[in-house]
């Protein structure tokens, strides 16, 4: 009903006086409303609040008597009329034919509630005016006066006060998330530094939230969306100026969703969001995600995409890319974590491994012959040995903290070796790199006690006793050494009829990924 609004400079309100108390009942049905009181009995002889139909009703009622004015110069929630026009002469006479036909209905209004010929005025909660729509002074008072929550029912209260506006707030949902994850089930409240950070960094919001302005449908619109660790968000704008924005907390499976997973969902659901301003006319997709571009020309795509592609398709779009800087609606999470990078790259120190690139069994060839002029795709940057703008880490560095923060450090949840690669390859490389992942993840304790597979044992039967030699072994792994020679673990053999041992010194990287600490076969 607000987006009829665009355009107009000129507003008037009408507000009928006990709008449901000027329907007459139904001769015959009045002892439906019957009460009984200490005086007697009483039936009511006009519409009474509380009625299961009456909401419809009186609605019904509004749209039959002013239905030639709809979507004309006029918008009606209930017992609030809403007059428009682009300039007063129109004005007054639209204002005319609405009262003209009150009349004819009588209907009556409440003059100290009605407001005429302004250019701003409060409708529905929010503040109407030719600029766009604002929020309500008064709402936005009472959300900064609000006093500190000290229960879950007083959080959930003023996040529903705020959630109304929260189409005028980038990233409400991340904001917010400190107080929604207080109100879940079985939780239990808890008020600590987060929650109060939130709970102010709503009511600022709030308090400096922009004008929106309302839609033109003869204009384009231009979607912009980015996502982050925890959230997705997204604007949808018409000449540089927010119509609305949207932004969603990410939950379950949905968070471990690599990059372009959740690049592409933020977009479905801005799509999903705002399909009814999005489906008629062309529009302009800005994305900072540049695997977005080929959006069309992909194929094999997962199921997951698939549905997803099925539904984007159904809009008429064109997709340009938008480098991150130049990005206005980015994620604030997604700064937030580019900024944590920096931060652990300042605090752990990448200096020292400049030293380590000439005497690195791996990487020292490639050092030398980048010494001394280009070589392929490796070159060197103040001091840094870098491959395709990738940083190489030597043996003996950070390779192994590099692995154990990218596959459950942070906001990482053990991942399997495809995603723990992706996010390692992301920034860094030396050779090998896949193996000594697989190697990392195959040791993790915690992903071998939540992701173990094994099938139910059957019957513990005694091994059969051997008759020759060398005809059954037992095989076993000697791990934890130190790295000589890049071997870190002896392989034992024993033969089960002559006791005799056969041991060799092989690589770690070399040993199968299932392959637990030690096994046994024939």
């Amino acid at each position: 009903m607000l987006d009829e609004l665009s355009g107009a400079t000129v507003f008037s309100k009408i507000d009928l006086k006990s709008g449901y108390h000027q329907v007459r009942m139904k001769e015959g049905d009045e002892w439906k409303t019957a009460f009984k009181t200490k005086q007697g009995l009483y039936e009511w002889t006009v519409m009474p609040f509380g009625l299961t139909n009456a909401p419809s009703t009186f609605m019904r009622l509004m749209n039959q008597v002013l239905r030639a004015y709809i979507s004309k110069f006029r918008v009606v929630y209930f017992d609030d009329i809403l007059v428009y026009s682009k300039c007063l002469r129109e004005h007054l006479t639209h204002l005319e034919m609405v009262l003209k036909t009150l009349r004819q209905e009588e209907l009556y209004a409440n003059l100290k509630k009605c407001t005429f010929c302004t250019d701003k005025l409060v409708f529905l909660g929010f503040v109407v005016s030719s600029q766009g729509l604002q929020v309500d002074e008064e709402k936005i008072r009472a959300i900064q006066e609000w006093p500190t929550p000290g229960n879950i029912s007083q959080v959930r209260s003023f996040h529903g006060l705020a959630s109304f506006y929260r189409r005028f707030v980038p990233n409400f949902s991340s904001i917010a998330s400190p107080l929604t994850a207080v109100v879940k089930k079985n939780v239990g409240f808890s008020w600590g530094e987060a929650q109060e950070k939130a709970f102010q960094a709503l009511k600022d919001s709030l308090t400096h939230a922009p004008v929106l302005v309302l839609p033109d449908f003869n204009k384009t619109f231009e979607v912009e969306c980015d996502a982050s660790g925890i959230g997705i968000g997204a604007v949808l704008t018409q000449g540089g100026r927010p119509v609305a924005y949207f932004s969603e907390k990410l939950g379950g499976a949905s968070l471990n969703y690599p990059t372009y997973d959740k690049e592409l969902y933020a977009l479905v659901r801005a799509l999903e969001t705002w399909q009814h301003y999005l489906l008629s006319k062309e529009f302009v997709i800005h994305t900072d995600h540049e695997t977005l571009k080929h959006l069309r020309g992909q194929t094999n795509l997962k199921r997951r995409h698939a549905r997803w592609m099925e539904f984007i398709e159904t809009f008429p779009y064109i997709i340009k890319y938008k480098k991150g800087k130049d990005n206005v609606v980015a994620d604030a999470l997604s700064r937030r974590f580019a900024l944590i990078s920096t931060m652990e790259a300042k605090v752990l120190g990448f200096e020292h491994i400049k030293d380590l690139y000439k005497d690195d069994p791996d990487l020292a060839e490639s050092y030398k012959e980048c010494s001394t002029g280009s070589h392929g795709k490796f070159y060197i940057h103040e001091g840094f040995f870098v491959r395709e703008r990738r940083l190489c880490i030597p043996q003996g560095s950070l390779r192994e903290l590099i692995i154990r923060e990218a596959h459950g450090g942070g906001l990482m949840g053990h991942f399997g070796v495809d995603k723990t690669l992706a996010v390692v390859k992301e920034h860094f490389y030396w050779p090998h790199i896949k193996r000594t992942v697989e190697a990392h993840c195959a040791r993790c304790i915690t992903c071998k006690k939540a992701k173990s597979r094994v099938q139910p044992h059957g019957l513990y039967l005694p091994l059969p006793i051997p008759t020759h030699p060398w005809v059954d072994i037992s095989m076993d792994f000697v791990l934890g050494l130190p790295k000589i020679n890049h071997k870190d673990a002896i392989f034992v053999v024993v033969d089960r009829f002559s006791k005799m041992a056969h041991s060799s010194h092989v690589p770690m990287s070399m040993m199968p990924h299932k392959q637990l600490s030690c096994s046994s076969g024939r």
